[in-house]
């Protein structure tokens, strides 16, 4: 990890040079400016893990540029205000607009030294206890002691030690997320930021802010390359990235900076790019959907998350964590699972994997009694599970009602296993699916490909 790149502003030559010499000696990188105009380019250049603010200087007065920096309601890192003409009012209103703390001049190095570490690790709990929150269902280890996951776990963590892009592929409720942190936990990099991006929830006319920043309308705003610099950047769904800002992504990818929207300096990051897709990226670049070069850069080191079904021996295991998880987390009652309901949740098919498990377990803590979870339970839990079955008695789609699943995840499912059947029914041909389903051609083509549904005939 990185040193912690912290920002002296003050306008006395000598301050600035023995400040930045002591912090130096201690290990932090070091950045100065001696003015507030200096200061807000040296923030457009960097953004810091620490400022150190002088408060009387001759062009903008450090409570102005405290107030511009928190403009979106936080300051981005801590500040430490330092003054040689302090009063009362002045430390109050500096602690009201965020300042972590004040210090009087001439400055003791000592208690300087201790504020900035102080700082630092207060800035770093913030943001652990938010991952947390953020998290907080996140298994610390992925489960499972089968051959497969044994061998994966493996392979994770020698991938961990190497800077290599990942591209981590698997179904839905897989585990791609938990085996992302994973990675993190085991690299060089566990103790930077772990910054997570929902690709599919970002805006086409807002992803490129939300990444790379903004520096539009005089206001600085660090984006999430930003944010994770020394650390990990998670891009789950990635396949739902529009093109232009795929665009931008490769030109990070192979410079390693790029320019905040608005900005006219590249900005350079250390970043390790963690992508997750449930989609055949493949088939999306064969499509003119994603761009291959892009797919390549990504792709340097695949990792592949098997299905829930394909790994059954740990289920047993996975039933156990959750259901100590939600005592420990939400006090839930402890219950444990019958044999028989062990067996029954074995021969499940698991359409929604490892999140429709967890999702099982909290339903079946929350709404049963007794300390022991049977078989009958499991069953009524699980709702029915037929669906009709197509010409030749082969059922198409997942069997089983997805009532385990959060509402997006369970409508695809139920969208993939009903656009499946229609699709046998017509004979595979998506003109008449398009007609018997009720759904523009052009639209039609998208959805399929987005469920995964190969579709081959006109």
């Amino acid at each position: 990890m990185p040193a912690a790149y912290i920002l002296v502003v003050d306008d006395e030559p000598d301050i600035r040079s023995l400040v930045k010499e002591i912090l130096e000696e201690e290990g932090y990188e070091v950045g100065v400016a001696e003015d507030g105009e200096a200061a807000r380019r040296a923030r457009r250049d960097r953004r810091p893990d620490l400022i150190l603010l002088d408060i009387w200087m001759q062009d903008v007065d450090g409570i102005t540029l405290l107030r511009e920096w928190g403009e979106g309601g936080t300051l981005p890192c801590p500040v430490i205000v330092m003054s040689g003409h302090g009063t009362v009012e002045t430390a109050v209103e500096a602690t009201r607009l965020g300042a972590y703390d004040f210090i009087e001049k001439p400055i003791s190095l000592a208690k300087l030294l201790l504020t900035v570490e102080r700082a630092l690790e207060a800035d770093q709990l913030v943001r652990e206890n938010t991952g947390l929150k953020r998290f907080e269902t996140t298994v610390p280890e992925p489960i499972g002691r089968s051959d497969s996951m044994q061998r994966l776990r493996e392979q994770a963590r020698r991938i961990a030690q190497h800077s290599s892009w990942v591209l981590i592929t698997g179904e839905p409720g897989a585990g791609k997320k938990t085996f992302a942190h994973y990675l993190h936990a085991q690299s060089p990099r566990r103790q930077g930021p772990f910054v997570e991006v929902g690709v599919g929830s970002m805006s086409p006319h807002t992803s490129a802010v939300e990444l790379f920043g903004s520096e539009e309308g005089g206001r600085l705003y660090y984006g999430r390359f930003e944010q994770a610099n020394g650390g990990t950047l998670y891009l789950d769904d990635i396949a739902d990235m529009d093109v232009q800002t795929q665009a931008r992504l490769l030109s990070v990818l192979e410079t390693r900076s790029f320019l905040r929207v608005g900005g006219s300096e590249p900005v350079r990051v250390d970043v390790r790019i963690i992508a997750a897709t449930h989609r055949d990226l493949a088939q999306e670049v064969a499509a003119g959907e994603f761009r291959e070069d892009l797919y390549y850069h990504l792709n340097v080191v695949p990792l592949h998350i098997p299905a829930l079904a394909q790994h059954r021996d740990d289920i047993p295991d996975l039933l156990n964590y959750y259901a100590d998880f939600f005592v420990t987390r939400e006090g839930l009652p402890y219950r444990h699972f019958a044999v028989g309901a062990q067996n029954r949740l074995r021969n499940h098919t698991w359409p929604g994997n490892v999140r429709e498990l967890k999702n099982l377990v909290q339903r079946l803590l929350i709404l049963g009694a007794g300390e022991e979870i049977t078989a009958q339970e499991v069953d009524a839990a699980l709702g029915a599970q037929a669906i009709a079955p197509v010409a030749g008695g082969v059922g198409v789609g997942a069997p089983g009602l997805p009532f385990d699943l959060p509402l997006r995840e369970a409508r695809e499912q139920f969208e993939k296993a009903y656009l499946e059947h229609q699709l046998h029914e017509v004979g595979g041909s998506v003109g008449k699916l398009a007609k018997r389903v009720g759904m523009e051609r052009t639209h039609l083509y998208r959805k399929l490909k987005s469920l995964g549904i190969e579709a081959k005939g006109k």
